[in-house]
């Protein structure tokens, strides 16, 4: 499954770095893209393994918040 999250706070590419590594740590997470320009990341995921609470969860966890 695919996944876009809104995230407002994120600032610099360490700020894209932060969120992407979060989203990574996720078992189920098989990839993410995360745009600074854009202020949103998408996943790629096993929906078995995961699901969007989980994302941001971590990415609020992270320091940022997310825009629904």
């Amino acid at each position: 499954m695919q996944t876009i999250v809104n995230i407002k706070g994120m600032t610099c590419m360490g700020c894209v770095r932060s969120v992407k590594n979060v989203l990574e740590e996720i078992s189920g997470v098989s990839s993410t893209d995360v745009s600074l320009e854009d202020k949103q990341a998408t996943i790629q995921y096993d929906a078995k393994k995961t699901n969007e609470n989980h994302f941001k969860e971590a990415i609020v966890g992270a320091g940022f918040e997310v825009i629904i």
